[in-house]
């Protein structure tokens, strides 16, 4: 029998208690009368993927249709966040991005679409509580300290991989790359599925990879970390040191996971959208799914369609000047 703390089982029912109360009859018995497609610009199994098969699943009970997982993958995303921009705002096709897709893409790519006016938000679904530090197991390096020397020691020799141009690991190796002065290579992928089987394959070197993937071969002993990108280690793995216990103090990484619809979706299906997303997220069976993956899911006053419009706007601004500083484009 699962066993929700205390504290977490009053914070979901607030959040039970916080969904809107909509009369059956407000919204338009003919949506959804079909199948809804959710597109996932990553490939499948990796973090993105499984949060939103979570998800999905349990928007169907809202919805009273299935919702679809496709996987449309390459360009650090852009493909497949594409492909939502051109559908028809009909609620039929919905997308789930991240930080990267809907941010960090704007200021890397040449996009045909317009983040900020292309895009109906829907609901701001989790964050991630960290990035985990990882080397396949040959690399010499016993600490984060020794692995920076080793680092400094082969400059331009050591493969670095990531999600792709742009991708959270990619901005998170570029920042690394900064503070700690060193150079390596970046191999980029599709998403995080396929780097993390190159890297316990021996590969790659090195990645910062999402708790999801790296847990269960790190417990596995295929692969080792050095550190995760938090102020607290993770509760789903606390032997791992944070940054700031491993020497390099500061550098906290955590990015989020958003639902959207094509511009000019109706009023009524974006609301019929969120109250879906909400009741799953408030659904305790979900919290321990996400808490699994070392993911959290927002507070119920976050999780509207107008908190992440403007959390998206507030990240464009504070990150866009820093990429580009960073130099990093597409390739």
């Amino acid at each position: 029998m699962l066993r929700i703390p205390r504290r977490q089982f009053l914070h979901l029912a607030v959040g039970a208690a916080a969904l809107p109360t909509v009369p059956r009859f407000a919204f338009a018995q003919a949506y959804p009368t079909r199948p809804i497609t959710m597109i996932v610009p990553f490939a499948a199994g990796g973090p993105t993927d499984i949060v939103g098969r979570i998800l999905a699943e349990r928007m169907r009970a809202a919805l009273g249709q299935p919702v679809i997982v496709e996987n449309s993958t390459g360009a650090g995303g852009t493909i497949g966040v594409g492909r939502v921009a051109r559908a028809t705002p009909d609620g039929y096709t919905i997308g789930l991005g991240i930080w990267s897709t809907h941010v960090a893409n704007g200021a890397i790519y040449t996009l045909q679409y317009d983040l900020m006016k292309d895009f109906e938000p829907v609901a701001l679904i989790s964050q991630s509580l960290g990035m985990v530090i990882t080397a396949k197991k040959t690399v010499p390096a016993n600490d984060l300290n020794e692995l920076i020397a080793w680092l400094k020691a082969n400059p331009d020799r050591v493969s670095f991989g990531t999600a792709g141009v742009g991708s959270p690991q990619h901005v998170a190796a570029v920042l690394f790359r900064n503070l700690t002065d060193t150079r390596f290579q970046f191999v980029h992928y599709r998403g995080v599925a396929p780097a993390e089987q190159d890297l316990v394959a021996g590969q790659i070197d090195l990645m910062f990879d999402s708790p999801t993937t790296s847990l269960p071969q790190l417990r596995a002993g295929s692969i080792k970390a050095y550190a995760v990108t938090a102020k607290s280690r993770l509760a789903v793995a606390p032997d791992i040191p944070t940054v700031d216990e491993a020497g390099l103090p500061g550098m906290y990484l955590s990015f989020w996971v958003a639902l959207w619809a094509p511009k000019g979706s109706p009023n009524d299906v974006i609301a019929r959208l969120n109250l879906a997303a909400r009741s799953a997220l408030a659904d305790p069976a979900m919290a321990a799914r996400l808490a699994d993956l070392a993911h959290e899911s927002f507070p119920p006053d976050q999780q509207t369609p107008e908190a992440l419009g403007a959390l998206q706007k507030a990240d464009i601004e504070k990150w866009w000047p820093i990429i580009r500083a960073a130099g990093i484009k597409a390739e």
